[in-house]
C-alpha cells in the first residue's frame, strides 16, 4: 500500500491525482493532503478522501480547516505553515509524494521529500527550474526516486526506463502544444486578456502555468527541467510545437531510433505512471484512437512572438542563478498580468530586463538561490510599479 501526500490538492494536478488513487484503494492512500488557502475545498477533499492529516499555509485559513474538520466528524489532523508540511512529507506518515505546489513556494516540501527518500512524483517545475543542481543530488544522497509528472517529462521517463538507453540518447525532443495564441503574430498580441491566455486549447491547468503556456515559458521551464532530469545540455534538447498534444515527446538514439510516447492530454496517465511504476495501473484516461484524430503536426516554435522560450535558453546556457532569476521574474510579471497591471508583451519585456540587470553568478547553496530569486522578484516588482 502506498501511502501517499498530495501537495497542492485543491488544483488540477492534486485533482487528478486523487481520482487516481481513488481508482486504487487496494494500493494506493491518500494520507496527507496541502493546500495554500483554500481551506473549504480542502475540507471537502478530506470528508472524500479521509486522509489523516491535512495542511494549509496560509495561516489565516487555519481555524477554518479545523473547525471544517471538527464539524464535518473527521479524525483528520489540522495543520498549518510550511514546517507543518515539510514534517510531515519527510515522516513515516508517507512514502509517496505527490509534489505540485505552484511556483517556488513548492522547492521547500520537495526538498524535504528527497532528502527523505520519498518516492516524488514531481509536477512543480519550479523546484527544479530554482534549485535543479541541489534538488538532484539531496535525491541521489536521499535515495529518493523522482517521477516527474509534467506530461512531456513523463514521455522521456517512460522513453528512458535505464542507464543503457541513456547512454546511446543523442537528443531530447519536446513538444509543445503552442498555447492558445499559436499562429499569432507578435504584432497581434499586444491586446490580449487574461481571460483568453488562461484558456489552454488542450490543458485544464490553473491561471498561472497556463499564462507560462501562452508565452511559452512553460516549455522553456521545462528545457530547463529536462537538463536536470537527464542529464541533457541544451543544445541536446529541441522544442517542437505539436498542436494536437498527443506525441508527449520524442527521444532520439545515435543508431538513428527515435522513440515517441503518446496518448490523450489527461495529466492521470502520468500520475499512474508515477504511482505504479515499474508496473502499469488504470488511469481512468482511454487509450488513443489514431484513425479517429487522422494526422500529427509539427512546426517551429515562432521566437520573434514567442521569445520567453529564448530566454530560458539562454537561461540555461548562463547557469549558476541566471534560471532562478528567470522563474522568479515570470512569476512576478505573469501574477501582473493577471491583475491588469502590465500587458501580455511585457511579461517576456520584464523577464529580459531582470536577467541583464542581474547577471548570473554561481549557485553554490540554496541561499545564494533564494537571494538571487528574491533580488530578481525586488527588481521585476519595480519594473511593474513603473508600469502603473
Amino acid at each position: 500500500m502506498r501511502r501517499v501526500a498530495v501537495l497542492g490538492a485543491t488544483g488540477s494536478i492534486g485533482t487528478s491525482a486523487l481520482d487516481v488513487i481513488a481508482r486504487h484503494p487496494e494500493r494506493l492512500r491518500a494520507c496527507v493532503l496541502a493546500a495554500g488557502s483554500n481551506a473549504a475545498a480542502l475540507v471537502e477533499l478530506c470528508r472524500r478522501h479521509r486522509p489523516d492529516h491535512a495542511v494549509i499555509a496560509d495561516e489565516a485559513a487555519f481555524a477554518t480547516l479545523r473547525d471544517g474538520l471538527r464539524n464535518a466528524g473527521l479524525s483528520t489532523q489540522a495543520h498549518c505553515g510550511d514546517d507543518a508540511l515539510e514534517h510531515l512529507v519527510a515522516s513515516d506518515e508517507c512514502d509517496t509524494v505527490v509534489a505540485a505546489i505552484v511556483g517556488a513556494a513548492g522547492l521547500p516540501s520537495t526538498l524535504a521529500a528527497a532528502r527523505a527518500g520519498k518516492r516524488i512524483l514531481l509536477a512543480n517545475k519550479e523546484s527544479l527550474v530554482l534549485a535543479g543542481e541541489l534538488l538532484m543530488q539531496v535525491a541521489h544522497a536521499g535515495g529518493a526516486t523522482i517521477v516527474p509528472v509534467d506530461s512531456e517529462h513523463n514521455a522521456i521517463f517512460q522513453c528512458l526506463p535505464d542507464a543503457h538507453a541513456h547512454a546511446g540518447l543523442r537528443r531530447i525532443l519536446l513538444t509543445a502544444s503552442g498555447g492558445p495564441f499559436r499562429g499569432r503574430r507578435r504584432k497581434d498580441l499586444g491586446e490580449v486578456t487574461p481571460e483568453q491566455a488562461v484558456a489552454h486549447p488542450k490543458w485544464s491547468m490553473g491561471p498561472k502555468i497556463s499564462v507560462d503556456s501562452a508565452t511559452l515559458m512553460n516549455k522553456g521551464l521545462e528545457v530547463i527541467e529536462a537538463h536536470h532530469l537527464f542529464g541533457v545540455d541544451g543544445d541536446r534538447i529541441q522544442v517542437l510545437v505539436h498542436p494536437q498534444s498527443l506525441v508527449h515527446s520524442l527521444v532520439e538514439f545515435v543508431d538513428g531510433s527515435t522513440l515517441a510516447q503518446l496518448g490523450l492530454p489527461d495529466m492521470r496517465t502520468a500520475l499512474a505512471v508515477g504511482f505504479g511504476w515499474p508496473e502499469r495501473i488504470e488511469s481512468g484516461v482511454s487509450g488513443l484512437d489514431m484513425l479517429a484524430h487522422g494526422r500529427l503536426d509539427f512546426e517551429p516554435p515562432d521566437l520573434d512572438a514567442f521569445p520567453c522560450l529564448r530566454l530560458a535558453f539562454e537561461a540555461l546556457l548562463a547557469g549558476g542563478t541566471a534560471p532562478a532569476v528567470l522563474n522568479a521574474a515570470n512569476e512576478v510579471a505573469v501574477s501582473a498580468f493577471l491583475q491588469r497591471r502590465i500587458g501580455f508583451l511585457a511579461i517576456p519585456a520584464m523577464v529580459e530586463d531582470t536577467l541583464a540587470a542581474l547577471p548570473s553568478t554561481p549557485a553554490t547553496s540554496l541561499a545564494a538561490l533564494r537571494d538571487a530569486d528574491a533580488q530578481a522578484r525586488r527588481h521585476a516588482a519595480q519594473a511593474v510599479a513603473a508600469c502603473a
